[in-house]
């Protein structure tokens, strides 16, 4: 199975399934000597675990990460860093009904056909319940990137029909204090418990819903990236689009830009206490696939999650008619749970740039 490993000199490999022992990641090319915390990324795992809430699944999963290599005496040691996250609250049994059966907007039809064979305990190697192993990895990049003076922020900033307002983003401090102080994982308090509200109503009605995620990645230097084909925003674009359930991302002005005219659009060029900065930032921080300097912005579209708790029609593998019945634990919206995967990935890619730019200089 090919696709299971990301970025070039910051290399992440993930492996395991959702009803497996464990689930887990290697992460190569962490340069050696970076302080490890292990609190930090037990912490970073507790924001993305489920249970956490109402509006969230109920599975339970303490995701206590074990780090098997590559740390030593609280530093990394340059060699590669294994974690292993055991699964502990597996029912396999509440997915018996679906064995023969493809569920709507799933993988399990596509997996079939790809592989010949799927594991269809809660979709085995497909599940979102990977991602545990990217925000691990993530939380050593960030750990990295903190030595960089790089920061990284992101919140829910819609749920379904409801957005919320552009938050002031000069303290991404207060911004993360605030975001953690609801469970929806919002910027702006009053439209968090806009979010919660609905998201739970949502639940008691057996359905699902989408939403959305803004980030902000501040401190990353001028001159990262790789043109033609390997344009900063083209890496963040993949890492978003491989996160379950995304299906849209914009970078900058994004789908608005294009409604905009040049004369209003352009970012101008001024000088800021020495420093080459701009007066707009419509372009997202990154010019020409390469990083300017500039904030870099980006938004992330989830689609509502696939199993809701309602009969559905679909096939079997024999191409017969059926009804399937939504079953088990599941997120009503899963943007609140995602925040820390969006951040993880963007930082693991900030990463990987910074190193291919270090590269460059030394050689």
């Amino acid at each position: 199975m090919a696709g299971n490993s990301f970025g070039d000199l910051f290399r992440i490999t993930t492996f395991g399934e959702s009803h497996g022992k464990a689930i887990g990641v290697i992460v190569d090319g962490c340069p050696s000597n970076i302080e490890i915390d292990g609190a930090f990324i037990q912490s970073e795992l507790d924001k993305r675990k489920p249970g956490q809430s109402k509006i969230t699944t109920q599975r339970k999963e303490s995701d206590t990460a074990q780090i098997l290599s590559g740390v030593f005496e609280g530093k990394s040691t340059g060699t590669p860093i294994s974690i292993v996250i055991p699964n502990e609250d597996q029912r396999s049994k509440d997915y018996s009904h679906i064995a023969d059966k493809y569920r709507p907007s799933h993988a399990d039809y596509t997996y079939q056909m790809k592989y010949g064979i799927r594991d269809y305990r809660g979709g085995g190697r497909s599940s979102a319940r990977e991602t545990a192993a990217r925000v691990a990895a993530g939380a050593i990049a960030k750990l990295f990137l903190k030595q960089q003076g790089i920061e990284i922020f992101a919140h829910v900033s819609g749920v379904g029909q409801i957005e919320a307002p552009n938050v002031d983003s000069s303290d991404l401090k207060a911004l993360l204090e605030t975001r953690e102080s609801n469970i929806a994982r919002c910027a702006d308090p009053a439209t968090a418990n806009e979010m919660i509200d609905f998201i739970d109503n949502i639940r008691k009605n057996g359905d699902t819903v989408g939403g959305r995620i803004s980030t902000i990645i501040r401190g990353v230097p001028a001159g990262l990236g790789e043109p033609v084909f390997d344009r900063l925003h083209a890496e963040l674009g993949k890492a978003m689009l491989s996160i379950n359930a995304v299906h849209g991302f914009e970078y900058g002005s994004g789908f608005e830009g294009s409604r905009m005219r040049g004369s209003e659009h352009n970012d101008i060029f001024i000088t800021e206490n020495g420093k080459v900065v701009t007066k707009t930032n419509f372009s997202g921080g990154i010019q020409g696939g390469i990083s300017n300097g500039m904030d870099i912005t980006c938004k992330v579209a989830f689609k509502a999650v696939a199993t809701i708790m309602r009969d559905q029609e679909t096939l079997n593998q024999a191409g017969d008619e059926t009804t399937i019945s939504g079953k088990g634990r599941h997120d009503p919206c899963v943007v609140p749970r995602a925040v820390i995967i969006v951040e993880a990935m963007a930082a693991l890619v900030i990463a990987d740039q910074l190193l291919k730019q270090r590269a460059y200089t030394h050689i």
